[in-house]
């Protein structure tokens, strides 16, 4: 009976999040409430955890905890240290949860909310959670591997070296891309500078606390930790009044330079001092956070506004150009998958797992988790009214400013007045929210008026918009401190290829050098964009979504290469499935980057059109001139970038397919390297 009833209540469920989504899908004439939102993605996050993770978990992963993980056989105190699975899932959380849920969901509403909800939903169960949990197994079982290194080692050498370097490539400008979108959210704000700096001696408080001071009092420690980063940010208000506050006022080309300062030390302190703790802490901010946005949406119910499909899914939308597929699913990136997470779950995680079976909620869970923050930033843009989103995300070369903004936006069927958005600027204490592009400004308008409609009324909705804003700091900058420690490992791996020495991980020598190398290239992009009037690598930025998903192609077919050599073929469709539809997306998307000839799609139809205009302007401002040879230079980089990803992507899948037809074509030389894999697990 009792079997019965708990079966009877995982269909309710599974029936409520099916019908759920597909209310979502088919309402027409009544805008739903943000409620089915939430209930849609809970239930089924709660049966594909229960479910689909534990068959991943017992069935492919074949994860035991009898099994002694790299971080306790290999522990070092560095890199390799056993850590409470509470404090692992706080740091890998952390670590995986950036721009990409918030930003990516509020940029691609501008075609409704379906699209992105979809993919949100779907497309994380089914392929980000799986790619992030199949990834961290594979990793525990290799000592930690970074995922260049498996590559090279289950793939072949050609695959390995390719992957290699082109995932360092594409590393490098995620993480140049996520520190200019931090030093924009902190240029100019003492508040947010100060609070966001403090977190890091509290970090290192904590961290000294629960290493030598009350070693394993995680509550303790994290309450002590919780109760002064709470203080920091009520106390970072008034910062700004004490004579040493002016230290906190900090122009973007500083700020950057903090940042890049920041990353170094992230990358060679060990985990249990700064990076460990400060993620662990972050990730509190960020889950309670987005648990009271949740519950407020319950408490109000706020009605939504964006219709599920807009005018512009045709391609010719004001915030990006470009149609729905394939560009709906490169926009939202972290929130559904993201190559990014491989990287740190062959990177800091698996060294420091303590039992393997932590892996399902450490992977899978975490993932899940990211995917709800991104429900969560659609529900804050879709129920600001649609004028209002298209005046903030809206470039003034497309609508103007002002009264002209608002005229040309209403004639596109979505009313808004300039007397609206005057008001709403007021109201959150900014001087205007016209071409607030990038989405963070998009998100936190609607975060604000969601938690001041739950408590304080407008009179607070000031405070809640800059809240808001330091919460999105926050949550980027632990994606950039484990990144840039993961890219140092990953560096390490391929200059050891070139100086064996360099890849030695016990040097703290090779450790600053490599730290160093790695912390200057991704800084030479941030402080070039702070300097750039133009902003440098935010010409980039539509590369972030097009290298992210070619990164978890990338990924997905090492995982799918490791699945069919352990005999397990029969159940490689968990990750040829999704590498399927990434392939289908990030081909369609990168070619049309390079080859569309409509100047707001394709990256060298833009450049062109610009020359021409340079060409036919001889009349121009030097100062003008100069910004538009720039904006040439930078599509042509986006261009160059794309078909270089384009083909060590395919280069990948091609030597993956080659193994792959080997071993299943000749099932003996698969047992045989079976059969040496055990060998080998067992000798180690």
């Amino acid at each position: 009976m009792g079997r019965f009833l708990r079966l009877l209540v995982w269909l309710l469920v599974a029936a409520a999040g099916a019908g759920g989504l597909g209310f979502l899908a088919f309402a027409r004439g009544e805008q739903p409430g943000a409620m089915w939102f939430v209930v849609a993605a809970a239930c089924i996050y709660t049966v594909a955890y229960r479910f689909y993770s534990r068959f991943i978990a017992n069935r492919v992963l074949e994860l035991d905890d009898a099994r002694v993980t790299p971080a306790v056989r290999l522990n070092n105190g560095r890199d390799y240290v056993p850590t409470n699975r509470w404090i692992t899932l706080g740091h890998h959380f952390a670590a995986i949860a950036g721009p990409g849920p918030l930003v990516g969901p509020v940029l691609a509403a501008q075609f409704g909310y379906l699209p992105g909800m979809l993919w949100i939903v779907i497309g994380a169960v089914l392929g980000g959670c799986v790619q992030d949990f199949v990834i961290l197994g594979c990793s525990l079982r290799r000592d930690g591997r970074s995922l260049g290194k498996m590559a090279r080692d289950e793939i072949g050498p050609l695959g390995g070296i390719v992957a290699l370097v082109g995932v360092m490539m594409i590393m490098v400008i995620l993480i140049a891309a996520l520190g200019l979108v931090v030093v924009n959210a902190l240029k100019n704000s003492i508040w947010a500078t100060s609070t966001v700096a403090a977190t890091i001696p509290i970090a290192m408080l904590i961290g000294i606390y629960l290493t030598f001071l009350r070693p394993g009092r995680i509550v303790e420690g994290t309450t002590i930790g919780l109760a002064l980063i709470l203080l920091a940010v009520v106390g970072g208000r008034y910062v700004g009044d004490f004579s040493w506050g002016h230290y906190f006022l900090r122009s973007a080309p500083e700020l950057a330079l903090w940042i890049i300062g920041y990353g170094f030390l992230a990358s060679v302190l060990p985990i249990w001092l700064l990076l460990g703790p400060r993620d662990y802490l972050s990730a509190f901010i960020k889950v309670a956070t987005i648990l009271f946005l949740a519950l407020c949406i319950v408490a109000i119910h706020p009605p939504t506004h964006m219709p599920a499909l807009t005018a512009f899914t045709n391609g010719t939308g004001p915030v990006f150009g470009g149609k729905v597929f394939p560009f709906a699913f490169i926009t939202i990136a972290c929130g559904a998958i993201s190559g990014f997470h491989s990287l740190v779950a062959s990177g800091t995680t698996p060294k420091m797992l303590i039992k393997e079976r932590d892996a399902r909620m450490v992977g899978y869970g975490s993932m899940m988790m990211e995917s709800f923050v991104a429900v969560m930033a659609i529900i804050a843009a879709i129920t600001l009214k649609p004028g209002v989103y298209f005046a903030m995300n809206s470039p003034v070369g497309r609508v103007g400013t002002g009264v002209a903004a608002a005229t040309t936006i209403s004639s596109w069927g979505y009313q808004v007045t300039d007397a609206e958005m005057q008001k709403l600027a007021h109201d959150v204490g900014e001087t205007t929210l016209y071409a607030r592009a990038g989405g963070a400004p998009t998100l936190a308008v609607g975060m604000a008026q969601i938690f001041s409609n739950t408590l304080g009324g407008r009179a607070v909705m000031a405070l809640w918009y800059h809240f808001a804003i330091m919460f999105e700091a926050l949550f980027i900058l632990t994606t950039l401190d484990a990144g840039t420690r993961v890219a140092r490992f990953m560096f390490q791996d391929l200059v050891g290829h070139i100086y064996k020495p360099l890849a030695a991980a016990s040097s703290y020598a090779n450790i600053f050098i490599t730290s160093f190398l790695v912390c200057a290239a991704w800084g030479y992009f941030v402080y070039s964009g702070t300097i750039d009037p133009l902003g440098g690598i935010n010409s980039l930025w539509p590369l972030f979504g097009i290298a992210n998903q070619m990164l978890a192609s990338i990924a997905l077919c090492v995982a799918t290469t490791i699945i069919i050599r352990s005999g397990k073929a029969r159940y490689a469709f968990v990750t040829l499935l999704p590498l399927v539809w990434l392939i289908a997306v990030t081909m369609t998307a990168g070619a049309q980057k390079v080859l569309s000839p409509l100047p707001n799609v394709g990256f060298f139809a833009h450049a062109h059109a610009l020359q021409q205009q340079l060409v036919s302007s001889p009349g121009l401002a030097a100062g003008q001139a100069r910004t538009m040879a720039q904006m040439v230079w930078n599509d042509r980089i986006d261009g160059v970038l794309t078909i270089v990803f384009i083909a060590v992507v395919l280069t990948i899948l091609l030597d993956a397919i080659r193994v792959w037809a080997r071993l299943l074509l000749a099932p003996s030389e698969g047992a045989v390297e079976r059969v040496e894999a055990r060998v080998a697990s067992r000798a180690s």
